[in-house]
């Protein structure tokens, strides 16, 4: 049943995002290594691929990681997040609330995530959100899970960097698992002025924090990836 209800999840948002007024979008591709993974091989290589647009209606990000480990164990998750803004402010610290949603599809399962979120307008950031949200989990109980997320460009020097990430809190589950935060954020250094590039080429590292991961007690991941990124 979820299955059916997040392919019609799919079917109802594309043509909406087809259908109306597009403001910007942005598509870019990531490979990242690293060796420090807990749950499973340590050693693994990620591809991912992903699409955030601006729309008329609100906003839409969504991602495709293949994870391949070096044991040759190989992963495929998905994340579509649409939100649709129900209020927008002018010259205001709040740009917009909305009411977002999220579909999780890993390997053998689909969570599903709704609920509101707010993005402000905060001195040196490129974009600041805060979302709240209801888990509607695949095969275990339902919980929360609060979600920020930021872009922060800077410059050293005559060089153009970039830090952004985001944070997830979710709630624990009665039978799983404690409360568990994903801290996950990237530092990455622009090259596409050295190659007369009209779009990013990023090159940098990405390092994540995850206490109990997977809801599992103890379970603490500390894990830098080498990171390149190109958007296009």
């Amino acid at each position: 049943m979820k299955h059916i209800v997040f392919s019609l999840f799919i079917l109802l948002a594309l043509p909406f995002s087809a259908t109306a007024e597009k403001y910007w979008s942005d598509t870019s591709l990531t490979y990242l290594n690293g060796s420090d993974y807990e749950v499973g091989d340590p050693d693994r290589q990620v591809i991912t691929l992903e699409y955030v647009g601006g729309y008329s209606w609100g906003k839409i990000f969504s991602f495709a990681d293949r994870l391949e480990s070096d044991n040759g164990d190989t992963e495929t998750y998905i994340e579509v997040s649409p939100e649709v803004y129900f209020v927008q402010f002018d010259d205001n610290i709040v740009n917009n609330l909305s009411v977002t949603t999220t579909a999780e599809v890993g390997d053998g399962f689909t969570h599903y995530l709704y609920g509101i979120g707010a993005a402000f307008d905060v001195p040196g950031f490129q974009f600041f959100e805060v979302d709240a949200y209801r888990r509607n989990n695949d095969g275990f109980d339902n919980n929360y899970q609060v979600t920020l997320s930021w872009g922060v460009p800077f410059s050293v020097g005559e060089t153009q960097w970039m830090y952004d990430g985001f944070l997830d809190y979710a709630s624990g589950i009665s039978g799983i698992g404690p409360a568990n935060m994903n801290f996950t954020s990237q530092l990455k250094w622009n090259l596409a002025p050295y190659f007369d590039l009209s779009a990013p080429l990023y090159v940098g590292v990405e390092y994540v924090y995850w206490r109990n991961k997977f809801y599992i007690d103890g379970v603490n991941e500390k894990n830098p990836n080498l990171l390149i990124k190109w958007h296009f």
